[in-house]
């Protein structure tokens, strides 16, 4: 009986934190009052400023999910991917697959500019845009890193920032203006 009361009480746990992505993607939600504390805490705000329920429980669904190149799922996920499934399921905006795309459907902003949601770009290796991830608020964004896997970090990270390129909004085009090659 307490093996069953036990798979009961993980199975609702694992449950219960899918059910914190309220809403419909596109749509601003209250979020939950742990997600709140918890991710004022991280990123150095009052919990009044965590407006944004859907982003805030996307990132706790993911966040620790380890790094794998070409990655979508729980298993492993990689940084574009991160980027593309955020920005589909929170903001309800369809972005290209691949960092190198993903740099070119964005306006470009000052950093000082940033708001949440907005995409940073990275150049490691040498290589341009090679690496993307989320800017959330108070300098910190979220990211795949292929070491520590999904995880938030502050934009002036020494490690990070050196490699820093590139920053701005994902640019929506209607179908007028996508077909007419605007």
């Amino acid at each position: 009986m307490s093996l069953l009361f036990a798979a009961v009480i993980i199975l609702s746990s694992c449950h219960s934190k899918r059910v914190v992505m309220k809403g419909e993607p596109g749509q601003i939600v209250q979020p939950q009052l742990s997600i709140a504390e918890k991710y004022s805490a991280m990123l150095g705000v009052d919990k009044d400023q965590i407006q944004n329920g859907r982003l805030y429980a996307f990132i706790d669904q993911w966040m620790g999910t380890p790094y794998k190149f070409g990655g979508l799922d729980h298993d492993g996920i990689d940084c574009s991917g991160l980027a593309f499934l955020l920005e589909q399921q929170v903001y309800g905006i369809s972005i290209p697959r691949m960092t190198s795309q993903q740099v070119t459907v964005i306006k470009r902003k000052y950093e000082e500019e940033l708001q949440e949601g907005d995409l940073v770009f990275f150049d490691y290796d040498g290589k341009k845009f090679s690496h993307v991830g989320i800017y959330l608020q108070n300098g910190y964004y979220v990211h795949a890193s292929s070491s520590k896997g999904v995880m938030i970090v502050k934009l002036h990270d020494p490690y990070t920032y050196k490699y820093f390129s590139r920053c701005g909004s994902v640019s929506v085009m209607d179908d007028a203006n996508s077909s007419s090659g605007k």
